[in-house]
């Protein structure tokens, strides 16, 4: 199993805030075991994304996708088989909740290799590090009242203020109104190989056809639940689309720290497709097996070899997977 060694030094003022549990390693099986602590130990669900809607849909590419990329899924149209969830381990989590990142995994199928993709509602991740998710979510355990202490959360964040990036991003936005209202971020850098060779490095956006977000108003009227009956009703009328948008690197760009943003604004884009979801499937069609983002990707594209959080995830969704399913 793939390992990940704690900094031991109270220089990182993390040490010394956690004192001994410091001394363990950041493997996957821990971080696993403190998502589910930060849900409430549910059993038979995720450790992310534990509420969620099973989907299927398709991927077309756009003319100019296999100039940049020579992988199947941008040559020809692809089955896909996709889930919309809320982040964390707890399966009953409300939808009206703010900073919890909205998430989107999908599988395009083909018989040269599939190609998996999980992205967010926010164009960062939480943490930098295996070693920090560890941290973070050790300083944020349930206390015996079932709550976090504050002063460790305050100290944690104090010493980690990268951490508190994508909540002061969800938080400054409305609550989207559907799954298939908001954008969604790849926050790893991918390399994208064409057929001469070329390379280009690039950030992934899946750019929806229909954002829309809720007012305070609308938002209190809701239901803790409503994002399921929404998107049946949705979909009946037709697909939900969106573009899947490739963020060109210029130089500089980080490719090894998923909670910084490159500045979309300021970088050239390429469409490269676009996927439609058509239809609700049975959850059994998603949880059989996982959706794993590092080994699931054919020739033509690759996840960054220098991202230590993009290297956690295939051990750690194995992990979580075994809890799921035993």
């Amino acid at each position: 199993m793939i390992r990940f060694r704690m900094l031991l030094s109270c220089t990182a003022a993390i040490g010394c805030l956690l004192g001994p549990a410091v001394a363990e390693e950041a493997d996957p099986a821990a971080i696993v075991a403190g998502m589910f602590a930060a849900g409430g130990n549910h059993t038979g669900v995720r450790a992310s994304g534990a509420k969620g809607v099973c989907l299927k849909g398709e991927f077309t590419p756009a003319p100019g996708a296999a100039a940049l990329s020579k992988a199947p899924q941008f040559q020809k149209a692809a089955p896909v088989t996709a889930r919309f969830s809320m982040g964390g381990s707890n399966p009953k989590v409300s939808d009206k909740v703010k900073p919890v990142t909205r998430g989107f995994a999908m599988r395009m199928n083909d018989p040269a290799g599939d190609m998996v993709f999980v992205v967010i509602s926010a164009p960062v991740f939480s943490t930098r590090t295996p070693e920090q998710l560890l941290a973070a979510l050790q300083a944020r355990a349930p206390g015996p009242d079932g709550k976090p202490d504050a002063e460790k959360v305050k100290a944690f964040v104090a010493a980690n203020p990268e951490t508190t990036r994508q909540a002061a991003w969800l938080n400054a936005r409305p609550v989207p109104a559907s799954f298939a209202g908001v954008d969604y971020w790849g926050v790893h850098a991918y390399t994208l190989t064409n057929a001469k060779g070329e390379t280009k490095t690039a950030k992934l956006k899946f750019v929806s056809a229909d954002k829309a977000g809720l007012s305070d108003d609308e938002l209190k009227a809701k239901p803790d639940s409503f994002y399921a009956d929404e998107l049946k009703e949705r979909l009946g009328r037709g697909p939900a689309r969106f573009d899947l948008v490739a963020i060109l690197a210029e130089p500089g760009d980080l490719t090894n720290d998923s909670t910084v943003q490159w500045p979309e604004e300021q970088r050239k884009t390429e469409t490269l497709g676009t996927l439609a979801v058509t239809a609700i499937e049975p959850d059994a069609t998603c949880d059989a097996r996982t959706f794993d983002p590092v080994v699931e990707l054919p020739e033509g594209i690759a996840g960054p070899a220098d991202d230590p959080m993009f290297a956690v995830r295939s051990p750690a969704y194995a992990v979580s997977l075994s809890r799921r399913t035993n």
